[in-house]
């Protein structure tokens, strides 16, 4: 309400002309309404009315001026709440989250902008309408676990809830609420946020998916193997779990490509999945061409008829490994293992049934093999699971180390070739020696890719270093696995082609039992090395055949005396016969003479004198990294190197 000009000159005894002056002059400011009345505050009137107010005291002066800045700072914290207001509908209109109230029963009073990308309706079709209306499962069910959270803690945060749009659009939402009490701590309602979390959340699910599925067949993996088992053990049950390993995988990885290799191996994922759609189990990929089944409430034989059917499902399976090649002769190697019968925990059972795995792949392949407790086998067994582990770690995570000990001319001991000597670094940082994995390697299949690996690592290094066209050579040791296998001669062969080193620096050693055990694949390996301009040595002679006559036959460039010839040359009669009669026929066929074990001045003096032209020893030198650096803690006797 307020007083126009005639009231006000009636209740303080003014003039109107007086007050239009005052009004003009800004000491008793009146309002305009739409048709140019001055209008008065009341508040202010009935003030200056009580205070006996007279247009020519001076007291009515400081009151009026005192109401005037009271007045005025009323009206600056009226327009900076109006100010703030519209700041705060401002910030809140605009926001991407969606920020909301509601009534005591949960229904919408209030909602931002925000809620119709949420929603797909708009503000004003949404209250009186709640949350749960719009959830994708059992509104119900949803809606009493959060107003139960709310109730017990009075707010809720990062609550997920799944819902659908309007438009059936899946939304992932997280709500943060409070609860709103009146003075006597009853409900009046609840106000808070929320935000639409579907990418966050949905990439969520992805890396989940990712980490317990395998990336090639989207199968699920080893870690969701271990889970899977983990709860059925949890829950006392009984069950079968299949290991089936395709058997001869390499060669199609060497042959073809790693390419074909994934696509086989998708194909292979295929057929399996096929045949476990009809069946009580579940599949998974463990990696590389291994594969699992896992049958839940199964005994022997259901798991031996699944495991069955799984080879049998293989072998007829035709894979098209490109340019209308088919591969129709594949197989796989399975082993089975029972729980709890063979392990209560899932360390037990997975390694039991990864070793009846490879019982079936020692007996031929292409067959299954139910898991047993014979100990001989068993321990035999052990031990080629934990090579076959250690050795394809190692070489997937680049853990084959080259070391070199020089060859020294004896008549002044100064180094003129180097012979390189394979290490695995173990996960403790200490190096395991050749002679505790090779033979391993050699049954295992993997021999191979660890010599190549070898030599791949010397000619980068030595186009690194600048060693290409030295006279440096470098000795290098072959298993005769390797050279038996036409597919890694010709890979072998290519390398060293493409590699631009002088072939002449390349030394390539053979021991004398492996030449002996195969003398025409040896005698055609040494020739198509030496047309390429390589040369060979022929290690450990003496330990093995001991022929001089094979000697003859092999057109290596150096002989390796054994080592154990030499560390008994001071004191052994027959060790100095031997060495010298050997000195004594090299020289005769051209032959150069290399003394393995070199370790006493005594031992040296005597190579010397008879006319031994290398040597390699521990008197000379240990084994050093191939950088050059000191050679670290190893894990087995210098002596095996």
């Amino acid at each position: 309400m307020e007083y126009s000009i005639q009231q006000v000159s009636e209740m303080l005894g003014i003039p109107i002309q007086k007050l239009r002056r005052w009004d003009e002059q800004g000491v008793l400011v009146a309002s305009r309404t739409d048709g140019g009345h001055r209008r008065y505050s009341r508040e202010l009137i009935d003030r200056l009315a009580a205070s006996g107010f007279s247009a020519n005291n001076d007291k009515t002066n400081k009151e009026l001026a005192t109401i005037r800045k009271s007045l005025a700072e009323k009206r600056r914290i009226i327009q900076l709440l109006l100010e703030s207001e519209n700041r705060y509908r401002d910030l809140v209109e605009t926001s991407h989250d969606l920020i909301w109230t509601t009534d005591a029963q949960g229904r919408f009073t209030y909602l931002n902008s925000a809620a119709h990308e949420i929603f797909g309706l708009t503000t004003k079709d949404l209250i009186g309408r709640c949350f749960f209306d719009f959830e994708a499962g059992a509104s119900h069910i949803s809606n009493r676990r959060f107003l139960a959270m709310l109730k017990r803690n009075g707010e809720v945060k990062n609550y997920l809830s799944h819902l659908f749009s309007a438009g059936g659009e899946d939304r992932w939402i997280g709500i943060n609420a409070r609860v709103v009490l009146d003075d006597h701590g009853a409900v009046l309602g609840i106000r808070g946020t929320a935000r639409d979390i579907t990418e966050q959340h949905l990439a969520t699910l992805r890396i989940e998916h990712l980490a317990m599925h395998d990336v090639l067949t989207d199968l699920p993996n080893r870690h969701s193997l271990q889970r899977r088992i983990e709860e059925a053990l949890a829950s006392g049950g009984v069950g079968a779990l299949l290991f089936l390993d395709v058997d001869h995988f390499k060669y199609v990885n060497d042959n073809f490509g790693h390419r074909t290799g994934d696509q086989l191996i998708v194909g292979v994922g295929s057929v399996l999945r096929d045949l476990m759609r009809g069946l009580n189990g579940e599949l998974y990929r463990l990696g590389g061409d291994e594969f699992a089944i896992h049958l839940p409430a199964a005994l022997r034989k259901e798991a031996i008829d699944v495991a069955e059917q799984a080879l049998d499902a293989v072998r007829r399976y035709r894979f098209l490994a490109g340019e209308n090649k088919v591969i129709s002769n594949l197989t796989a190697s399975a082993g089975i293992a029972l729980y709890p019968f063979h392990g209560n925990d899932v360390l037990a059972v997975l390694s039991n049934v990864d070793i009846a795995m490879y019982q079936a792949k020692d007996l031929g392949r292409n067959r299954h093999v139910l898991f047993d407790q014979d100990s001989d086998s068993l321990r035999s067994t052990h031990k080629r699971v934990h090579w076959a582990k250690t050795l394809r770690d190692a070489l997937d995570e680049d853990r084959l180390i080259l070391f070199s000990q020089p060859v020294v001319r004896l008549r002044d001991q100064k180094p003129v070739h180097h012979e390189i000597l394979a290490r695995i670094r173990d996960e403790d940082g200490r190096y395991i020696l050749p002679g505790n994995f090779v033979e391993l390697a050699e049954s295992l299949g993997m021999i191979q890719e660890i010599d190549l690996r070898v030599v791949e690592r010397l000619l980068a290094f030595m186009r690194e270093n600048n060693q290409l066209g030295s006279r440096l050579r470098y000795f290098v040791n072959l298993s005769r696995v390797s050279i038996s296998d036409q597919r890694w001669i010709r890979r072998f062969i290519a390398l060293l082609r493409d590699s631009s080193v002088n072939p002449s620096q390349l030394v390539f050693e053979i021991t004398e039992t492996a030449a002996m055990s195969e003398i025409d694949v040896t005698l055609t390996f040494i020739r198509q090395l030496k047309d390429m301009g390589c040369r060979f040595a022929l290690a450990d002679f003496g330990a093995g055949f001991s022929s001089f006559y094979y000697m003859k036959r092999f057109d290596v460039d150096y002989l390796k005396i054994d080592g154990s010839f030499i560390r008994d040359l001071a004191t052994d009669e027959g060790s100095r016969i031997f060495v010298r009669a050997l000195n004594e026929v090299a020289r005769g066929l051209d032959k150069q003479v290399i003394a393995e074990w070199v370790e006493t001045p005594e031992a040296l003096k005597l190579l010397t004198d008879m006319g031994t032209q290398f040597g390699q020893g521990f008197l000379f030198q240990r084994p050093v990294l191939l950088e050059g650096r000191a050679e670290p803690v190893v894990a087995a006797s210098a002596s095996a190197a």
